[in-house]
């Protein structure tokens, strides 16, 4: 199973962003994904950009990963 991870876009040139995820640098295309901006959180698979999402989607996704990894549970209600 493959899954993308979120990072922040911190630049765009010519389809190209400089993502940052847990202080680490990336490239990753924006050709799947034109109006994202930088600031935007996107999720990222395979070296593309493929969904904006918000912050809060971030952390979510990050307290899950973290529980599947042996931290206490912290999420409770999904909905």
């Amino acid at each position: 199973m493959c899954l993308a991870f979120p990072a922040k876009v911190l630049n765009i040139k010519d389809n190209l962003a400089t993502i940052e995820h847990k202080g680490i640098k990336r490239k990753a295309s924006l050709m799947l994904l034109p109006d994202a901006k930088v600031g935007d959180f996107v999720l990222v698979h395979a070296g593309f950009a493929m969904q904006i999402v918000d912050e809060d989607e971030i952390k979510l996704r990050d307290a899950l990963v973290a529980e599947m990894n042996g931290a206490p549970r912290t999420v409770f209600d999904l909905n």
